[in-house]
């Protein structure tokens, strides 16, 4: 919606929330932009090609790529299985990958753009029971930026580091009160956060390998 309002014409990527992106395909139209959504699973490099080759057709060419697509288990360590371990690396690691190289490499060839991955403000410091998960989002942050050095200098590549954004479901009163405090802004934040973040890094021309985090100071907080 934010980059919509921008004037950006939007293509929605869903695994299998089909009802939800085709209203929000609406939503985006009734902005006067262009709204596709495609369903593809972006751990598998069939679905993510055909992703590409379905944006393509509709816009052209794409300018900016958000890799927002995240699998976030509770695994404390003992009980860790290698297919629990796969499944994070899968789709919070290969994913973006995978969406790096379908759309990054057109525009290195092309007209340019830029790439906004998401990782997690706990990769520098990281808390309990989600091993898998900050494996696969701290490999986030190598891989922004080594993909910034090799799409350089036609793609900017960036990622984000959200903090106390969305709390869980699960997550107690007590806990989410605890969250909140841990940050130096006393509160959590929310999706707009987020959304003026990409916005940003979207149009900042001279900006390319960093990690912006988006935490209200949760990780240099006591």
């Amino acid at each position: 919606m934010e980059l919509a309002s921008r004037g950006a014409n939007i293509v929605i990527n869903y695994r299998s929330s089909a009802e939800a992106a085709q209203l929000l395909a609406e939503e985006l139209s009734a902005l006067g932009v262009q709204a596709l959504a495609v369903q593809a699973d972006v751990s598998k490099a069939a679905d993510v090609a055909r992703l590409g080759a379905e944006a393509r057709a509709a816009f052209g060419k794409i300018d900016v790529l958000v890799n927002n697509a995240s699998y976030y288990p509770v695994t404390p360590i003992r009980e860790i299985s290698e297919e629990e371990w796969d499944k994070s690396i899968d789709i919070d690691l290969k994913g973006p990958f995978l969406c790096c190289m379908e759309f990054g490499l057109p525009m290195a060839d092309g007209d340019g753009g830029a790439i906004i991955n998401m990782t997690d403000w706990a990769v520098f410091r990281p808390y309990k029971n989600y091993l898998p998960y900050l494996a696969a989002k701290g490999a986030i942050v190598t891989l922004t930026k080594a993909l910034a050095v090799e799409l350089a200098p036609n793609v900017r590549v960036n990622a984000i580091a959200p903090g106390p954004i969305q709390p869980p479901d699960y997550l107690s009163q007590e806990e989410l009160v605890e969250s909140a405090a841990g940050t130096l802004l006393g509160r959590w934040g929310g999706p707009q956060e987020i959304a003026s973040a990409i916005a940003f890094l979207a149009e900042a021309d001279f900006i390319t390998g960093e990690i912006l985090r988006v935490d209200g100071g949760r990780l240099i907080a006591s």
